[in-house]
């Protein structure tokens, strides 16, 4: 198999195009507003997207017939990192959650009907759309099978109804992608299916919007009440009862476009951390000649060469049309909590400076830390992975 860790140019000129973009535009915004998105000023969004179009680099993830540049995962990875050096990079070109991911389900399962009339809009900016599996105790969350919500059949389509929480960007989406259950019971491996439900519909409505550590998140985080609420077959994405195997397709990549994102978060702590380092002097001469601080700097190096290599190698597996459970669930363990470590290890090394507002360094510490919950925990990923390589050790025989 041959391994080749070389940028195409065109994929180059991308990344230096958004790289320039987020130093000279995007940036300049999020230091305005405090990186704090969770009220979702459409005028802010629509501003940035607009900008990122004129600057040649918007939706680089989507198909050049929705308008797109149409990356595969390999080349997203290397631009919505540059993309995520600024937490509002990826609202600015089109890629940020849960959008990106959408976008990628409905292209992949959607109906040409649903496709000109959801993900069109969606890829040109012109709307958003929400995800809503996530369900309170004791629904759906880290282990989906546990779905409660319930879609039974009425004449000509479907009455749903159940709750949802911390569903991303919700308020004020133009439509909802809804899980609920159409066969079987909560704990059964089956029986979901996936419908799209426009705002609007009077047996949905948006209960609460969700106080959470993360602020950077458009339109944050929204409890979602569905009370017999009605739609009609055309509604349902996919077959029906096949839901589950469909959240695999948006989730396995989105884990890895969440990775690319936040590496970008983890190369501008870094950054910051060695611009501190080189010009803060104490101890007779600057902290970059600390030997404790140029360990954490080196560890914080590592992490993030680690992390890009193994989220590399999950995007050409995925590009390679494998499934790539095991290393997307590597990627998205070690990645988040790599992102983490080096972000406080910036903190860290700038000291008060780093838990002030005079920095980036306290917005970026608050929004890395939900990335080791959201997709999947840490520790759910550890039993998948763990569950795997136990399988394939018993079907090679052991090595004793």
């Amino acid at each position: 198999m041959a391994i080749e860790f070389g940028i195409d140019e065109e994929v180059a000129g991308i990344a230096r195009r958004t790289a320039a973009f987020v130093r000279e535009t995007v940036l300049p915004v999020e230091e305005e507003c405090h990186g704090d998105v969770h009220a979702g000023p459409e005028p802010l969004r629509r501003g940035l997207q607009e900008a990122a179009r004129a600057a040649g680099v918007f939706a680089p993830h989507v198909a050049p017939r929705w308008g797109g540049l149409g990356l595969d995962l390999r080349g997203q990875a290397v631009v919505f990192e540059a993309a995520g050096y600024a937490l509002l990079g990826p609202l600015a070109l089109n890629c940020a959650a849960p959008d990106e991911g959408n976008m990628h389900l409905l292209d992949a399962v959607g109906t040409d009907e649903q496709k000109a009339r959801f993900l069109a809009p969606l890829a040109a900016g012109e709307a958003r759309l929400c995800f809503a599996m996530t369900e309170p105790s004791p629904g759906a969350g880290a282990d989906p099978r546990a779905l409660a919500t319930t879609a039974v059949r009425v004449p000509g389509g479907w009455r749903i109804n159940g709750r949802k929480w911390f569903i991303s960007g919700a308020d004020g989406a133009a439509f909802t992608i809804c899980m609920a259950r159409t066969a079987g019971e909560p704990g059964d491996p089956g029986g979901a299916t996936m419908f799209l439900i426009e705002a609007g519909n009077p047996g949905m409505k948006v209960v609460r919007n969700i106080g959470t550590l993360d602020r950077a998140l458009f339109a944050g985080h929204a409890e979602l009440l569905f009370e017999d609420c009605e739609v009609t077959d055309e509604a349902v994405l996919g077959e029906v009862d096949e839901g589950f195997a469909y959240a695999q397709v948006r989730l396995g990549p989105a884990r890895l476009t969440h990775c690319m994102r936040w590496l970008g978060v983890a190369r501008r702590a870094q950054d910051i951390a060695l611009d501190r380092a080189s010009q803060r002097r104490a101890f007779g001469g600057t902290l970059s000649e600390l030997g404790m601080v140029q360990q954490q700097l080196a560890d914080s190096e590592i992490d993030i060469e680690t992390g890009r290599a193994v989220l590399w190698r999950a995007c050409w597996e995925l590009d390679q049309g494998r499934r790539g459970a095991q290393v997307t669930s590597i990627a998205k363990t070690f990645v988040s909590e790599a992102v983490g470590r080096v972000v406080d290890r910036a903190v860290q090394i700038c000291g008060a400076l780093g838990i002030s507002e005079d920095a980036p360094l306290a917005a970026l510490y608050r929004e890395v830390r939900p990335f080791r919950v959201y997709d999947g925990p840490s520790e759910t990923h550890r039993w998948a992975i763990a569950k795997r390589a136990v399988r394939a050790a018993r079907e090679r025989g052991g090595a004793l």
